[in-house]
């Protein structure tokens, strides 16, 4: 698990994917958790994410507005869409789509101090259906190929800031 991303595919009734995801990153939870939160900036160091911005923030949530890129090869789509995020400070981002080009997207970014491993860990779970036509085993793919990127840039940013 040592800087590697470990990541899980499950199919769910109505073509609904469950994927779930994890990396150990060497550093501390705040730096983690402030890589995760930088909504405004992902775009500058997530893979795929073309365009990221908080519309709205209150007390209780965040409405983030984000399009991204999806695919493999030359069947990349841009897809657009408006989360509603919950925040548990320092431990967890809920988040749900409220409009878009999904179905279905919803799931959650949690972190953990993990004392034995050296380090704070970084998970991911979403169930994920598109709007658009896409197989799920296509859907599948994907998000097998797209999240381990992710979780590296997350990981790479929070060593990053640690080292400041």
């Amino acid at each position: 698990m040592h800087g590697e991303a470990l990541i899980h595919l499950s199919f769910m009734p109505d073509d609904v994917i469950a994927v779930s995801g994890s990396i150990l990153c060497n550093a501390e939870a705040a730096k983690v958790w402030h890589s995760l939160t930088d909504y405004d900036h992902l775009s500058d160091y997530l893979p795929k994410v073309v365009a990221s911005r908080v519309t709205k923030r209150t007390e209780d949530e965040i409405i983030l507005e984000q399009t991204g890129k999806t695919g493999i090869f030359i069947f990349e789509k841009t897809v657009h869409f408006r989360l509603k995020l919950r925040e548990e400070r320092g431990e967890k981002v809920l988040f749900e789509q409220l409009d878009g080009d999904f179905t279905l997207y919803r799931g959650e970014w949690t972190i953990e101090t993990d004392a034995a491993l050296k380090g704070t860990i970084l998970s991911y779970h979403a169930e994920i259906k598109p709007r658009f036509f896409a197989p799920p085993i296509l859907v599948s793919f994907v998000e097998w190929q797209d999240l381990p990127g992710i979780l590296k840039a997350h990981k790479q940013r929070a060593e990053s800031i640690s080292e400041k």
